[in-house]
């Protein structure tokens, strides 16, 4: 079943219930009719938001990650899963099954490090530089492509929430070990590069 079929389903669905509960007079607009409404729009407005949270901690997540994955995959920003050792050999691995803000935050540093590892290999100063900044640098000094530096910026961003506390679903750290090593064995390769070139 494709996605529009599905969002069209459940609005469907949602409208009859609401259609029957209002045909009774003892069944008065409340905190049901309410619920059902929500449940009518959500599959409409699920573009717009990362996650919602309804009243007994019911949360909805959306696929972010794997559209970051999907994005970087698209982008060669990722190094065939054949190729990474299956051995952990990051500090983020260590950490995922434990605490998944802390796998991606560690992802982050991870990151960015190689990226400052580019720049210098690439003979770009890089003193006192955001991240942000540095990727800009490393896609106006064609060392990233445009495909590469959004796709990057999008991750950045996904990353720096759970730096920042954001909470994140128990896959996210599934995504990091996963995705975490074929993108950095990926940004290695590019570092030696470089340097073989100089």
């Amino acid at each position: 079943m494709n996605v529009k079929r599905l969002q069209i389903s459940i609005t469907a669905i949602a409208a009859l219930l609401i259609i029957i509960h209002l045909i009774w007079p003892s069944l008065a607009i409340d905190a049901i009719t309410l619920t059902l409404i929500i449940v009518a729009i959500i599959p409409w407005l699920a573009p717009l938001f990362k996650s919602l949270e309804f009243p007994g901690g019911w949360k909805v997540e959306f696929k972010d990650l794997a559209k970051a994955k999907e994005k970087a995959d698209e982008a060669g920003l990722l190094a065939p899963s054949a190729d990474v050792n299956a051995t952990l050999e990051y500090p983020f691995q260590i950490v995922a099954e434990d605490d998944a803000n802390l796998a991606l935050a560690g992802l982050r540093i991870e990151v960015e490090r190689r990226l400052r590892e580019l720049a210098q290999s690439a003979g770009i100063s890089i003193q006192r530089t955001s991240v942000g900044r540095l990727m800009r640098l490393l896609f106006e000094k064609e060392i990233l492509t445009k495909q590469e530096y959004s796709v990057l910026s999008d991750m950045i961003g996904l990353l720096n929430a759970a730096v920042h506390g954001a909470e994140v679903d128990s896959k996210a750290a599934d995504w990091a070990m996963e995705v975490g090593p074929r993108l950095l064995k990926a940004l290695d390769e590019r570092i030696s590069a470089i340097h073989e070139k100089t």
